[in-house]
């Protein structure tokens, strides 16, 4: 089995900043990509961020240029820094990966979802 643990939302004032962490664990033998994606009240969850075993990254026009997600393979760990905070990034972040076990077995973990509320 493999989880992912979400960690560093919270409240934060318009334009600030706020780091988002998702660690792996278990019987991992890679990840072959991250994602990251949100869902705001009464709305769909969107991806906004996703980087590859590589290091490629795409973002959503929404956040590019004010959102960086990277990746720590050693600690099988995803970061989202995200800037210049808009109120309308409220919403619950989550972070996904596909993941492959020790067993061959292939992954599509999520996390539990982490709540960012940007206001003043």
């Amino acid at each position: 089995q493999v989880q992912l643990v979400e960690s560093g939302g919270g409240l934060v004032q318009p334009g600030g900043s706020l780091r988002l962490s998702c660690a792996a664990s278990g019987s991992i033998l890679s990840i072959y990509a991250w994602g990251w994606y949100r869902q705001a009240p009464g709305k769909q969850r969107e991806v906004i961020a996703t980087i590859t075993s590589d290091g490629s990254t795409n973002y959503a026009d929404s956040v590019k240029g004010r959102f960086t997600t990277s990746r720590d393979n050693a600690k099988n760990t995803v970061y989202l820094q995200m800037n210049s905070l808009k109120p309308e990034d409220t919403a619950v972040y989550y972070c996904n990966a596909d993941v492959i076990a020790i067993t061959g077995i292939l992954y599509d973990s999520w996390g539990q979802g982490t709540q960012v509320t940007v206001s003043s």
